[in-house]
């Protein structure tokens, strides 16, 4: 399977439906459809959606914005992930032809179990994902938010229906290191897995514009608000990091969530691809930027000592 070292995540297309889709503003199907052809024209050949993202919304936004843009089906990578908690893996299979029904004409690339929530056992669940595969409505398989043992334990039980477990999408960043400590990176890049980083800007926080006086985030939504980060100690905990990535940025002529994306795809040679979020035309258009920065040895080590602090 092979995508864009950046591909753009889709949870801001829910369109405000549902709990998950409050997390951001509701954007016009119009604004959609034009984030989705700067993606495209910017050398960004994968979108990542979810059921859960507005119960539909963020797949049929999507899949809608795809059209529009005359993207043909098949020309570009789809992923969506299922929805677990409070389930079984008979729901995996039971549910497929919605998600298909919302992204259609556009296939789904890469199927991923959302979360380790479900009720079901994990081989249960690979044997579920095995039978879309075998059946066409899928090509590849994918897991969220899996800790090592879960990820090798789901590495094993795909392995047993002739497939590969692809990738495992975790919260990865400069300022979010865990994976690095606690085995899944590792174990990944033993198996062969790719770990597919998502909130790679820590939800614009590596952007840098929280840490500029003028700048407030009371315009966020109250959802995102409450996560902690946006407050003040938080972000004097971060600005370090941030006034590194500011000394490097401008030896490239780069901003500073750019060089954050391109040390997220460098440190650690292509174990990792990134999937930012964006709003507007001038984001995407930033975090593709980011795939032709080539930082040096030195930054990224540098980066990632004082990130790791």
């Amino acid at each position: 399977m092979q995508v864009s070292p950046i591909g753009l995540g889709c949870w801001q297309f829910s369109k405000g439906k549902n709990l998950v889709g409050r997390f951001w503003p509701a954007l016009p199907q119009e604004t959609i459809a034009q984030v989705v052809k700067a993606s495209v024209d910017a050398g960004i050949t994968w979108f990542d959606t979810a059921e859960v993202y507005g119960g539909g919304e963020s797949e049929r936004a999507l899949a809608q914005a795809l059209k529009t843009v005359g993207v043909p089906p098949g020309t570009v990578t789809v992923a969506s992930k299922w929805w677990p908690l409070a389930r079984t893996a008979g729901s995996i299979t039971g549910t497929i032809d919605e998600r298909l029904r919302c992204l259609h004409p556009y296939p789904i690339d890469l199927y991923q179990i959302h979360q380790p929530f479900s009720l079901s056992p994990v081989s249960a669940q690979m044997k579920a994902m095995a039978k879309l595969a075998e059946a066409g409505k899928i090509r590849y398989v994918g897991v969220s938010n899996f800790a090592a043992k879960r990820m090798r334990e789901a590495h094993r039980a795909l392995a047993l229906h002739g497939l590969h477990l692809v990738s495992n999408q975790m919260k990865y960043s400069l300022l979010d290191r865990r994976i690095e400590q606690d085995g899944v990176l590792d174990t990944a890049r033993e198996l062969g897995i790719s770990i597919i980083a998502y909130s790679p800007l820590e939800q614009g926080i590596l952007t840098g514009r929280f840490h500029e006086p003028e700048s407030s985030p009371q315009n966020l939504s109250r959802m995102r608000r409450m996560s902690g980060n946006y407050r003040p100690a938080s972000l004097a905990r971060s600005r370090p990091v941030i006034e590194a990535l500011k000394e490097v940025a401008k030896a490239h002529q780069a901003t500073v969530a750019q060089i954050a994306l391109a040390w997220l795809l460098q440190a650690h040679g292509d174990a990792i691809v990134a999937i930012p979020g964006a709003s507007s035309v001038r984001q995407v258009q930033s975090n593709a930027g980011a795939m032709q920065i080539e930082l040096t040895a030195s930054e990224i080590a540098a980066l990632s000592k004082v990130g790791a602090r």
